[in-house]
């Protein structure tokens, strides 16, 4: 690949992330879908803000695009506090000593892939989570000493896509685990239109509903899929999103019926 081309890569990435970002709920009224982890969780922030206490640690856990990342921001939202966020490979353990004493009372930090975490900063974690609280060891041999620092209280959220690599001490930590479920071809119709609206695209109930059924129950997917569709809407038609510009659109991307792209036929 030329130069150019990874630089063109590059860019189409950054837009497209910054697209995801705008996409992401706000609020827990705006999350679609998921209807008995937001009763849960609304019940839990509500009680957090009556007692301004920080919320207890929450573990999300669950395939790729299903909402994790923004469960955690909608979570800070509610909240009005701070938020950190780290991937769980990244960090080392002078990281976590780090980030944990730079948070605010009641902020919120949200590990990413929390289960590929390194031993070493895993274990950093345990008396903070518990007790609010790091051990930071000073000095070497015989000479060195423990010096514990108190932590403001705060929230873990950490997502993962593997619960079963998740060792159990940090497991038993979390006082909340939500597993995500992949989304009804209904729930992703509407985040679907809702995402049309926050970019501008007018859009047909049927289109919407093509768009969900070839999504594989995952809103990132689904997401994706109709900020393509609208090119081909700006570039081939008239900007409007129909069932038939929807349908001409899939087939230009080699998405079928059960949501397989290319690669995926190939694969099977």
């Amino acid at each position: 690949m030329t130069t150019a081309r990874l630089v063109d890569s590059g860019l189409q990435d950054g837009i497209d992330e910054e697209l995801d970002r705008s996409l992401r709920p706000r609020q827990l009224d705006d999350f679609v879908g998921q209807e008995r982890i937001k009763e849960q969780l609304s019940i839990v922030l509500e009680a957090a803000r009556s007692r301004r206490e920080a919320l207890d640690h929450v573990l999300l856990a669950g395939p790729p695009g299903l909402g994790k990342t923004s469960l955690a921001y909608v979570v800070r939202e509610e909240l009005g506090v701070g938020l950190r966020t780290v991937a769980g490979p990244a960090l080392e353990r002078k990281d976590v000593a780090a980030i944990l004493t730079s948070l605010e009372e009641r902020d919120v930090l949200f590990i990413d892939e929390i289960h590929r975490l390194n031993r070493a900063a895993e274990e950093m974690l345990y008396p903070a989570l518990e007790d609010f609280r790091i051990d930071i060891v000073m000095g070497q041999g015989p000479a060195a000493r423990t010096l514990a620092l108190d932590l403001p209280p705060f929230t873990l959220v950490g997502a993962t896509t593997r619960t079963g690599l998740l060792t159990t001490p940090l497991r038993d930590r979390f006082g909340m685990t939500f597993r995500l479920d992949y989304y009804e071809p209904e729930d992703l119709a509407r985040i679907v239109r809702r995402s049309a609206r926050i970019l501008t695209v007018e859009i047909a109930d049927e289109a919407a509903e093509e768009i969900a059924r070839r999504s594989r129950g995952t809103p990132r997917v689904a997401n994706r899929i109709l900020r393509r569709v609208r090119d081909v809407a700006e570039v081939r038609h008239e900007g409007a999103v129909t069932v038939g510009i929807a349908h001409e659109a899939l087939e230009l991307l080699e998405v079928d019926e059960h949501g397989l792209e290319r690669s995926d036929r190939a694969l099977l």
